[in-house]
């Protein structure tokens, strides 16, 4: 099926909630089909964990991990600045290049960066952050990339009241409460206008994912955060969740942004009355998810894919779905988005997805690198869901986990 191209919203005002068209892309957009995505250089623990298996005659199991690191996978940009960020980025970029390749990276640099949890980290001020992304953006310059804009960027504010009134649990104390959220808000359109400036790069924000927040909670945060201005956002990187599931999900942010932005007048700016996963759905029982789809049926009807915001979705870790602590445990909290075990490598990178609104399957998490040392919130340190042992520390290569991602694999590796 062919997909339209990558949508630009138009230009507003940050927050602002105004009538909005959506207008197809510059001819550099990238996400169109059959884009031939960029493979970087893999992990060195992942070249390393193939020796050692060849070396005891693991051949099979060996061919697999070099079948899952010769796939297409997204370039994490974690930090740096000056000139050499600019050049570590050109390098990436021109490689990508001489193969005839798009390059995925992801730009993850934000103060507070995940709350200071285990992916702890980030620039450490406005200015700081706005200096990153220029020295970013000039090692893309004019070639062809796709940018995911900072992974639990939407998702973890600091500071942050949400649509329904609550406190956001993030809440450092480094922070400034009266400034921290429209802080994050403003570098993240920054980030997007400069971005997105580039001739030929795309530029996607972070949509969460469909166990997590809710379809208006994210729609309002993504229009905050400049989403008129970018190809669209992101969903599920980093984690597990069904593809079938963050189609559905993909499709009521991008029908709930029009709802408040370009509907009736008495709804725009009116989120919270989004359908979502959690109503009239239930989260846990998806066949009752078609009862969302008429809530937007209802109040949308038939929209122009041309005039919705498109989406990417995360395939790389969710061939089997998401995990659920066994049954009688009594651990704090199972951090079920943290290294869960007996997971599998999900649908290929393609931008043939079957779905108009949605631009890409990628491998956005680089598969094999672990998600943190979790311990299940018993604060021994060492993972209960792994046999007790230590997980290793966030972005370090797991060869226990790669293992089980390629022989789990859905559908299989070939």
């Amino acid at each position: 099926m062919s997909l339209s191209p990558l949508l630009r919203l138009a230009a507003a005002a940050a927050g602002a909630v105004v009538t909005l068209a959506f207008s197809a892309s510059p001819a550099g957009a990238v996400c169109r089909d059959a884009t031939r995505f960029y493979t970087p250089r893999p992990d060195p623990g992942a070249v390393k964990q193939i020796a050692q298996l060849t070396a005891a005659g693991q051949r099979g199991l060996a061919r697999k991990l070099q079948t899952m690191i010769n796939t297409p996978q997204a370039v994490w940009v974690t930090g740096g600045s000056g000139h050499s960020l600019t050049q570590s980025v050109k390098a990436e970029a021109q490689r990508a290049a001489a193969k005839k390749a798009v390059p995925v990276f992801v730009a993850y640099n934000i103060p507070f960066r995940d709350c200071s949890q285990y992916s702890a980290g980030g620039a450490t001020s406005v200015a700081e952050y706005q200096a990153w992304i220029d020295a970013f953006a000039a090692g893309i310059g004019a070639r062809p990339a796709a940018v995911m804009l900072e992974p639990d960027g939407l998702g973890i504010i600091p500071w942050y009241t949400t649509i329904n009134g609550d406190q956001e649990w993030c809440q450092p104390a480094e922070a400034d409460p009266a400034t921290a959220a429209a802080d994050r808000f403003a570098m993240l359109n920054y980030a997007v206008g400069r971005l997105s400036a580039l001739p030929r790069t795309s530029v996607y924000l972070d949509g969460t994912h469909s166990a997590w927040l809710g379809v208006g909670d994210i729609a309002d945060r993504l229009v905050k955060a400049g989403v008129r201005k970018a190809d669209g956002f992101f969903v599920n990187v980093s984690n597990y969740e069904t593809t079938e599931r963050q189609l559905k999900y993909g499709n009521w942010i991008s029908k709930c942004i029009y709802y408040g932005t370009q509907g009736a007048a008495e709804n725009r700016g009116h989120f919270e009355r989004c359908g979502s996963q959690y109503y009239p759905a239930s989260p846990g029982d998806f066949s009752t998810w078609g009862l969302t789809d008429e809530w937007y049926a209802a109040n949308v009807g038939k929209v122009s894919p041309h005039k919705l915001a498109h989406f990417v979705v995360d395939t790389s870790r969710n061939g089997q779905g998401p995990w659920a602590a066994p049954a009688g445990v009594t651990w704090p909290d199972p951090q079920v988005w943290c290294n869960p075990p007996d997971r599998g490598l999900g649908l290929r990178p393609t931008t043939r997805t079957g779905d108009p609104l949605a631009d890409a399957f990628l491998w956005v998490k680089t598969p094999g690198q672990s998600d943190g040392q979790c311990d299940r919130g018993t604060g021994t340190g060492v993972d209960p869901a792994r046999g007790n042992t230590a997980d290793p520390a966030a972005g370090a290569w797991f060869p226990q986990q790669a293992v089980e991602l390629v022989t789990l694999a859905n559908p299989p590796l070939r």
